[in-house]
């Protein structure tokens, strides 16, 4: 199954007989809360789920975005209504960062069949609704470890051994600006590989074919292991998601750079990508 699905099949899909469990998870980088913009208006039957609170734990030693306990996550997907054997579809605001982190974590949860709507609300063609849903429980329980996690070890291992994409803007991973984290530059031996350019302008994925060839420009050769990481793990998931579509499995390193910066014995590299 694909891991992403058009605006023109989710609508098709959602008149159904077994329509998908949707999940808006609008989200914006230093704000403003996603939530306001949910209750003026959003797809028939989506339940906001806030990123910040459920789908992060608190920010701290390990990340400005950590992943959350298993259980408040658990929580939040089951008052959401998802079932281990539903569909879930998430989108977001359109920039997809927010949408694939919840991807991400139901996948790497266990759940089997959760896709993102490529170009988010932007590419949406039905109607939107004010009206807040209060679906029926789901049973969903966290199995985590069905996706490829790393730590910080396991980031520097790949980038001696495999391949570590760095998503964040070129200029971040360079150095030349840091507007976040306690100092700029990248993990030693990562390659630099924005996320931004896996999508076209309205924000919708390349093709397979054409991602599968810019992993490959980047060094993702068969048998190579592949991870990512970017500022706090939001962005990164953006890029396994890009990953998956080309058909290439890569692990995430979660805490990323807002973790690998804060411990000032850890290695910094600056400047442009060696490649």
């Amino acid at each position: 199954m694909k891991p992403i699905i058009s605006a023109s099949e989710l609508l098709s899909e959602s008149a159904g007989a077994r329509p998908p469990v949707l999940l808006d998870v609008r989200w914006t980088l230093g704000g403003p809360p996603g939530r306001p913009a949910y209750e003026a208006g959003h797809l028939p039957g989506a339940v906001y789920v806030d990123l910040d609170t459920e789908l992060a734990g608190p920010a701290g030693s390990g990340g400005r975005h950590p992943l959350p306990d298993p259980e408040v996550f658990g929580a939040a997907m089951r008052r959401a209504g998802v079932s281990a054997g539903t569909p879930v579809v998430v989108y977001d605001g359109g920039l997809g960062w927010a949408a694939a982190r919840a991807w991400w974590l139901l996948r790497w949860a266990g759940h089997r069949d959760v896709r993102v709507l490529d170009g988010g609300l932007a590419a949406w063609e039905g109607e939107l609704t004010e009206k807040v849903p209060v679906p029926d429980p789901g049973d969903f329980r966290p199995e985590p470890g069905a996706l490829g996690l790393l730590d910080a070890d396991g980031a520097a291992a790949h980038a001696r051994a495999g391949l570590l994409l760095d998503a964040r803007a070129a200029e971040r991973y360079r150095g030349d600006v840091e507007p976040i984290d306690r100092v700029g530059g990248h993990i030693p031996g990562a390659v630099s590989a924005p996320t931004t350019e896996n999508v076209d302008t309205e924000g919708r994925f390349l093709g397979a074919d054409v991602l599968r060839s810019r992993f490959a420009a980047l060094g993702a050769a068969e048998g190579t292991p592949v991870a990512v990481y970017c500022g706090s793990g939001v962005s990164g998931a953006h890029e396994v998601l890009a990953l998956e579509v080309a058909g290439i499995p890569a692990a995430l390193y979660a805490g990323s750079w807002s973790e690998w910066s804060a411990d000032p014995a850890r290695p910094v590299a600056t400047g442009p990508d060696p490649q």
